[in-house]
């Protein structure tokens, strides 16, 4: 978790997610469920938080659920699948998130499945 917290400086708590995406909390936790957004308890008190970048422009980053969904199958847990997201791949390049942001989900997509395997 620690290096997590290196590579994902801003969080966002469930009712800051609510307020972005304009939905209720009981909503932004149902997207949790349903492996369209990804939370981890941090802080003290420990509360659910969404890192910031899996939002963009007032929605969910495109194709993230899909991705999630292959990682999350593939045996991932919260912090392993956003470590995978948010750390630097030069073959990429970049981060797969930044892929995934700007709606680029083919290579994400194969590298997840691979990872899944």
């Amino acid at each position: 978790m620690e290096d997590l917290e290196k590579l994902i400086t801003d969080w966002l708590t469930l009712p800051e997610v609510a307020l972005a995406l304009d939905v209720d909390v009981s909503r932004v936790r149902r997207l949790i469920e349903d492996d369209q957004l990804v939370a981890l308890r941090r802080g003290d008190p420990a509360v659910r938080s969404v890192p910031a970048e899996l939002l963009v422009d007032g929605r969910i980053a495109p194709y993230l659920g899909g991705t999630v969904t292959v990682l999350r199958d593939g045996g991932f847990d919260d912090v392993e699948l956003l470590t995978w997201l948010f750390t630097e791949d030069e073959s990429l390049p970049g981060r797969p998130i930044d892929l995934l942001r700007s709606g680029q989900r083919g290579e994400v997509r194969r590298r997840a499945q691979t990872l899944a395997l």
